[in-house]
């Protein structure tokens, strides 16, 4: 079954991602395209206008047994070696330093076609696939995520239903966030540490994780980089990170769903976790490397305009009222280097790296599990499940 969506969404969709996320395309850009072929009718509007525009598009289709596009499939993750893992063609490194701005649309025809790897050589591919991955990231890029058949099934939604939720949140103008951002943003920024209280749902113990963000950028997310969009982050001091969190919303990680996740941390470390559902895909991830046992990034979720809660994590981490953090790489932009140097932050263990990043949500509106939030002694309150400034009387 196909989905239908309007050209006129689908302009409207592509010309905030151009003249928005991207801040508009010039004849000197090389724009990458990257998605599979079933994102294709997005796909093809964006092409459109970037050559419209002058530029030239860059359309990297990637096969569908790739999760995200990474340097290899899950075919070398099967019946490859890790020495084939690390011969990386220069002609793909080529590439990429070549563009100058990146577009990725997440969709996929089969998520089954990921599982099933040695995960030895699955932990290989995504340290082969970090330096290409670093090379995105430093020139501008955003995410989308269009909808198809196997995700609508993985949310327990029709086709039709799932395409109504994606295309109405990817269709409201973004700069509606930068005025219900600002006072959280303002508030984060003059704290010295975030202070997050779950309850655990077997136990009802009432668990506690605190981390430092004191002197560390925070970033306001209106579609600069996600799309659709709605946070406001940062990266922790990595070395302060301590105590527990339960983790209630699903999140879809390479094919899998994870679900009741509790994660322990001592000294920045993550030293005991488990989850109700995907434990396995969760050790893979944390068991990545040395920076997959440590925290990268803390946030608040902001949009209460995406009608539905999904798994996938561009959209339920932008969910108002809710808070992720990250396992994994820190983002370095986070990071002042007026006086210091992203070598000095990662030298002291204050800025995280690894190979991955994956994002973990924790609901604290009604029925959730999460209690509360302080930043510094400052205890967020919720309107219409958006995350509020208390006001002082």
């Amino acid at each position: 079954m196909s989905n239908s969506i309007s050209k006129e969404h689908l302009n409207i969709w592509a010309d905030y991602i151009l003249n928005y996320s991207l801040n508009g395309i010039s004849k000197d850009d090389i724009v990458m395209v990257k998605g599979e072929k079933i994102c294709w009718p997005l796909i093809s509007v964006i092409q459109d206008k970037i050559f419209e525009a002058g530029a030239i598009a860059d359309i990297n289709i990637v096969p569908p047994d790739n999760d995200r596009g990474k340097v290899w499939g899950s075919s070398i993750a099967r019946f490859g070696t890790t020495d084939q893992i690390t011969k990386v063609p220069q002609w793909h490194i080529d590439r990429y330093n070549n563009m100058t701005k990146f577009i990725e649309i997440l969709g996929t025809e089969n998520p089954e076609f990921f599982q099933g790897q040695n995960d030895k050589l699955t932990q290989e591919v995504m340290k082969a696939d970090e330096p290409i991955k670093n090379i995105r990231l430093a020139k501008p890029w955003v995410l989308t995520l269009f909808p198809t058949q196997a995700f609508a099934e993985m949310e327990d939604l029709s086709l039709e239903e799932y395409t109504k939720v994606i295309v109405n949140a990817s269709i409201v103008n973004p700069q509606l966030l930068e005025d219900i951002e600002e006072d959280i943003y303002q508030l984060m920024d003059k704290s010295k540490t975030i202070r997050i209280v779950t309850e655990h749902p077997d136990t009802e113990k009432l668990l506690e994780l605190s981390m430092s963000i004191s002197n560390h950028h925070i970033i306001k997310c209106t579609g600069k980089r996600n799309f659709p969009d709605g946070e406001v982050y940062t990266s922790p001091d990595a070395n302060s990170v301590e105590g527990e969190i339960f983790v209630d919303l699903p999140v879809f990680q390479g094919g899998s769903v994870i679900q009741g996740i509790y994660l322990k941390f001592e000294n920045g470390k993550i030293i005991e976790y488990n989850a109700k559902v995907g434990q396995e895909t969760l050790a893979k991830i944390i068991e990545t490397d040395e920076g997959s046992h440590r925290l990268g990034e803390v946030a608040l979720g902001m949009n209460n305009g995406i009608e539905k809660v999904l798994k996938h994590p561009l959209f339920v981490e932008k969910v108002g009222g809710t808070l992720h953090i990250a396992i994994g790489a820190s983002y370095p932009n986070c990071y002042p280097t007026e006086e210091k140097s992203l070598d000095d932050y990662f030298n002291n263990g204050v800025m995280n790296k690894s190979a991955q990043h994956v994002d973990i949500v924790t609901d604290f509106r009604s029925g959730g599990v999460g209690r509360a939030v302080y930043l510094d002694d400052v205890k967020l309150e919720q309107k219409d499940n958006i995350w509020v400034v208390p006001k002082i009387s």
